[in-house]
């Protein structure tokens, strides 16, 4: 009776310790920006600490400032601050992998938006998809401009993921299009108005016939647009965009240039905090969650300016 009353009792004690197994709760999140001066940027911080804060999550952002070395110093910081996962924007495309390897070895999965990490990602990637909204901006332009005359190319941050996918799907546009030539191309270092602003500069002084303009992002077009109302040209140039920027937008509602795709900004960070809580609670995600943009112009724009996406 005495062995059956001590095995009884092993028994329950197991049982106690053993009990239900509870999933892993997020309680804080380390959010790594690549660059807060960007609008685009901000608002995804925004939506992201309004996500967390209803959810009762802490949230620590670090800026990079566009300074890649910078950002792998911040988050090697947020990994000893016990962050239970890391909200991730690469700041540049050479040292993207780093910080997403930092933190896998350190258990903290990652949640990597809007640009991925070539040959590392992180656990899921949330981005708009960049290559049809690219398309769809660039047909647009380029079918306003009559599908002929001399094009020119603001690119974003070589070698980052919208970068890429923005040229590849305006490429697919102008296969369509033989009459339309590239005349110019440069890269921007931080998608900036400035930068904008001087590019199309330069290439106006180099191609004063220039008709069409694909900035990929709309900081890059109003600073393109900037630059043409300078130079005062006695033609219409088309200019096109990509993010859906709120500057932008109000900028696109009074004529400043013609297009932009309008990203879904604070969905991505919604859903950024979402995907952070379920992968700390052990939950399989998709390893790729591509988002739609709306291709916006003068005539559509008032609704975005009223609630962003």
């Amino acid at each position: 009776m005495k062995i059956a009353r001590t095995m009884l009792a092993s028994a329950a004690l197991l049982g106690l310790t053993l009990g239900p197994v509870h999933a892993a709760e997020l309680k804080k999140v380390g959010l790594a920006v690549a660059n807060l001066q960007a609008n685009f940027f901000n608002q995804i911080k925004q939506s992201v600490e309004d996500e967390a804060k209803k959810r009762g999550i802490e949230v620590v952002t670090v800026d990079a400032k566009g300074d890649g070395p910078t950002q792998v110093n911040q988050i090697q910081d947020l990994l000893t601050q016990n962050i239970d996962a890391l909200i991730y924007i690469p700041a540049g495309a050479a040292a993207a992998t780093v910080p997403v390897k930092l933190a896998k070895s350190a258990g903290v999965p990652v949640v990597n938006v809007d640009r991925n990490a070539d040959g590392a990602p992180g656990d899921t990637f949330l981005a708009t998809d960049s290559v049809a909204s690219a398309k769809a901006v660039c047909d647009y332009i380029l079918k306003q401009a009559g599908g002929k005359g001399k094009m020119v190319i603001i690119h974003g941050q070589k070698g980052t993921t919208p970068e890429v996918d923005r040229s590849k799907g305006c490429a697919e546009s102008l296969k369509a299009n033989p009459d339309v030539k590239v005349v110019a191309e440069q890269y921007s270092n931080i998608w900036s108005q400035d930068e904008g602003f001087q590019i199309m500069q330069n290439m106006l002084q180099a191609n004063p016939d220039v008709s069409i303009v694909f900035a990929q992002a709309d900081a890059l077009a109003l600073g393109a647009a900037q630059a043409i109302k300078v130079a005062n040209p006695s033609q219409k140039i088309v200019v096109g965009g990509f993010d859906g920027d709120t500057a932008a937008l109000e900028a696109l509602s009074k004529g400043v240039f013609d297009v932009t795709a309008t990203q879904q900004t604070q969905k991505m960070g919604r859903d950024a905090v979402a995907n952070a809580a379920k992968l700390v609670a052990g939950e399989k995600v998709p390893p790729v969650q591509l988002m739609d943009a709306t291709l916006t112009t003068k005539e559509n724009v008032a609704g975005f300016i009223a609630s962003h996406p």
